[in-house]
């Protein structure tokens, strides 16, 4: 038992402190004074990973990268002995007061011969049966008859309020391998466990499905042995684990195991109570415990027994004692017994069922049950109780078993469950911050503590979570370390607690930082620095801000990289494999073969064509093309596969050159050589036909522009001095509208995109003389030397032009006089048109 009073001796080293204590007179204890007053604070030094972390109870834990040098070494694994010696440590401690006799094994030859068979295979299995059928005796049994079938031996946990299995392989790691003071990262534990071969017996299993996977996956060496309720979730298909279904106790067995608790052969009338029983509990072994104290009960009341036959009545009492008869128990009172075995116990047994009661059905350890109680001698109530069948061992604990915490709710023991919850949040707050408790008894006290801080007020609970959160950190039980984190944050934020709310939120960024969860580690830190910088707490925000760098550093550490910019090209277009987003002139692109799957253009991508475009006459199949020009300053994103754009020599090897072969800085004419010519579509019914009138087109547009050059060659007029900007492409024929200003309209602004053309001489104009009628005969030739033409340049047409290609050319009508201009393979002719 743990030391309750006092200060510790001068030459006592406590735990985490790094010199002795300087004798010093007693002072007066003050109100303000913290349960953690009463011995040095524990500074514990832990390897968490990748970190070193060092856990300090006043201005919180300290995190830091582990030094070079400083790594540890890979952690050895436990004999015999020493597994011996941590299964005998996880067992539910010995009781005071007189020994609970051993119950026996009734009718589980059969199952203990079918699972240690199984085991012995490395198959695991599943052990399914009601609360109070006896899973956690046949897996004693079970443990005693697998001790040598694997190398690293028998191994007991309790998945007891474990839904995933991190902490579950974190105590497999700690119970095979020799690593105090260490807690591994996700990489390393995973490592560690799949070398462990071992059979596993797990009770009180609270997952299952795809949590139940992980865990089976991450240790393949182990063979399982699961305990588990018909309620919990079942394995998946794919887990191959095996299902054994533990029913209750036959009639025979039901009796022997009702006679061995009474400790004497049973009546006529008690033996036909027992079958009714059974009817009633399905055999259940727990109900015929609970009836066997019934019994004993029944005895004592009745005196019954040859020892108070042989003395004389009334010698010891102040009257002579009264013949009382107490009955059976009814059916109903033996299905559910719990009311009547509390009402005919102890005063300290009864307290201590109001106290488990108010902790969700938790019991403290015996040791507390003295102050929690008031009695001395409170801690025999534990042995009492686990006499009658009302409290089950739960890993080293015990708490009510099932069904006797509503029975007991029902009757009004659970009237007072919020004082009986804060005495015990207040006296777990001052045993939890004592210096003379160690870490791994608040550990094993984890349940208790956490039932308790759960329902006390929110001035217990900050005191509580403030003094065990680094006793559960420093234990490694970092499951129960965030529980109470959590906990304490909500009460400190009703309690208006702010310098407590900010030293939980930075222990859940340490936390979470620990545990390679960065988001939330990033969202604590930052509240707790924000809260801390309002309190001015300069030590608090510099310990916040390193653990903020950290985060920082590990986020740019572990950001995924973009993959290389693909800079070689593929032979051909239809060949490449793969397609990336180019810029490309706003204009229609030749009818290519369809391109493989991986190269097609998304449907999103052609918005070219909502682009304003030149017209451009159709091109006749099998003719040779031309490099595309641009006719546009603009260039929209399309999806094309990976060409290269211009004839270079070498393959591009920097971003900069494949940038500046897509975007020329200086737009030039094609280079003479000839491209690959396009792949003839394959002729559809459809097709034909738009050919068809896209050539009649053509002839039609050509036969009028010779018209009109007649008409010209014998106007008066002489030519323009300065004619519009003209495509010279030989093999398609190509028009373009430019506007002309009249006297009197105002000039049209150029485009924005549109480089500056050359003005034309003052005075000259390209419409025709008013009163001439444009079809008299000429008076005069035309000049010989074709109008000068500017440098063909990417030119934005004009708003009124059509934007959308289409094989049919169509004309459209100017508001103001312009003049079309059409050059074909045999010379230009210049047609005026006019205002209708």
């Amino acid at each position: 038992m743990d030391r309750t009073q006092g200060q510790t001796e001068q030459h006592e080293q406590p735990t985490g402190a790094s010199a002795p204590a300087e004798p010093t007179a007693p002072a007066a204890p003050t109100a303000a004074a913290t349960p953690a007053a009463a011995g040095p604070a524990r500074v514990v030094s832990l390897t968490a990973g990748e970190f070193a972390l060092t856990v300090n109870p006043v201005d919180g834990s300290e995190i830091e990268p582990l030094r070079p040098g400083t790594e540890p070494t890979r952690p050895a694994k436990r004999d015999a002995a020493a597994r011996a010696a941590r299964a005998a440590a996880a067992r539910p401690p010995a009781l005071p007061g007189p020994a609970v006799p051993a119950r026996p094994l009734l009718e589980r030859e059969e199952e203990r011969e079918r699972l240690v068979r199984l085991l012995g295979r490395g198959r695991s299995v599943r052990l399914t049966g009601p609360s109070g059928s006896g899973r956690s005796a046949l897996l004693d049994a079970v443990a005693d008859r697998c001790a040598g079938l694997a190398p690293d031996g028998v191994v007991r946990l309790s998945g007891y309020g474990h839904q995933q299995p991190g902490e579950l392989l974190h105590a497999l790691y700690t119970t095979v391998y020799e690593a105090e003071q260490q807690r591994p990262g996700r990489a390393e534990l995973l490592a560690r466990v799949r070398e462990i071969g071992a059979v596993v017996l797990l009770d009180d299993l609270e997952m299952g499905g795809t949590a139940l996977d992980e865990l089976m996956r991450a240790t393949p060496e182990c063979a399982y042995l699961l305990a588990a309720t018909p309620d919990i979730r079942t394995p998946s298909d794919d887990s191959h684990i095996e299902e054994v279904f533990l029913a209750g106790l036959g009639k025979a067995d039901c009796l022997e195991l009702l006679e061995a608790g009474v400790g004497r052969p049973l009546t006529d009338e008690e033996t036909a109570w027992a079958g009714d029983l059974r009817f009633a509990s399905e055999g259940l072994p727990l109900r015929f415990v609970q009836a066997a104290a019934l019994l004993r009960q029944r005895d004592e009341l009745n005196h019954s027994d040859e020892d108070d036959e042989e003395e004389e009545p009334g010698v010891f009492e102040e009257r002579p004692r009264d013949a009382v008869h107490v009955p059976l128990p009814t059916l109903a009172e033996g299905a559910a017994p719990a009311e009547l075995l509390a009402s005919r116990a102890s005063e300290s047994a009864r307290a201590a069922l109001r106290i488990a009661c108010a902790l969700g059905g938790e019991l403290p350890h015996h040791a507390h049950l003295p102050a929690l109680v008031g009695d001395t001698h409170a801690d025999t109530a534990v042995a009492e109780l686990l006499a009658c069948g009302l409290l089950t061992p739960v890993g080293p604990r015990y708490r009510l078993a099932s069904g006797v915490a509503r029975q007991l709710e029902e009757v009004g023991y659970g009237a007072t469950a919020s004082e009986e919850a804060r005495t015990a949040a207040r006296h777990y707050a001052w045993w939890t911050g004592h210096a003379s408790v160690v870490p791994a008894r608040v550990a094993a006290e984890a349940d208790a503590v956490l039932a308790a801080l759960a329902g006390a007020d929110v001035v217990a609970a900050v005191l509580l979570a403030r003094t065990a959160a680094p006793a559960f950190a420093a234990s490694l039980h970092w499951e129960a370390w965030e529980r109470v984190l959590r906990s304490g944050a909500e009460a400190a934020r009703k309690a208006g607690e702010v310098a407590e709310q900010a030293y939980f939120h930075h222990e859940l960024g340490v936390l979470a930082l620990c545990e390679e969860r960065l988001d939330r580690a990033r969202a604590e830190l930052e509240t707790s620095i924000g809260l801390r910088g309002a309190l001015a707490d300069k030590r608090g925000t510099v310990a916040g801000r390193r653990a903020l760098a950290l985060v920082v550093d590990r986020e740019t550490a572990g950001a995924a990289v973009s993959p290389p910019l693909r800079l070689e090209a593929p032979a051909a277009p239809a060949a490449s494999p793969e397609a990336v987003t180019v810029a490309t002139p706003a204009a229609p692109a030749p009818k290519t073969a369809p391109a493989p799957k991986a190269a097609l253009v998304p449907k999103a991508a052609p918005v070219a064509s909502e682009a304003p475009t030149a017209k451009v006459a159709p091109v006749a199949p099998g003719a040779r093309v031309a490099p595309v020009v641009p006719v546009s300053a603009e260039a929209v994103t399309r999806m094309t596969p990976v060409v290269p754009v211009t004839a270079r020599s070498e393959t591009p090897t920097t971003l900069s050159e494949v940038f500046e072969d897509a975007f020329p800085l200086n737009p030039k004419p094609a280079p003479p050589a000839a491209p690959r010519p396009a792949p003839a579509p394959a002729p559809t019914p459809g097709r034909r036909r738009l050919v068809l009138l896209a050539g009649a087109g053509a002839l039609t547009v050509v036969a009028l522009g010779t018209v009109v050059s007649l008409a010209l060659s014998s106007s008066d007029t002489a030519p323009p001095a300065q004619g519009p900007a003209v495509s010279a492409t030989p093999t398609a024929t190509e028009s373009a509208t430019t506007a002309v200003n009249s006297g009197n309209d105002p000039a049209p602004e150029p485009p924005v995109s549109a480089p500056p053309a050359e003005t034309s001489e003052p005075g000259q104009s390209a419409a025709p003389t008013p009163g001439r009628s444009p079809a008299r005969t000429p008076s005069r030739r035309p000049s010989p030397t074709p109008p000068k033409s500017p440098p063909a340049t990417s030119v934005s047409p004009l708003p009124t032009t059509s934007a959308e290609p289409s094989p049919t050319p169509t004309e459209t009508a100017a508001p103001s006089p312009t003049t079309t201009t059409t050059q074909t393979g045999t010379g230009t002719a210049v047609s005026p048109v006019t205002d209708r």
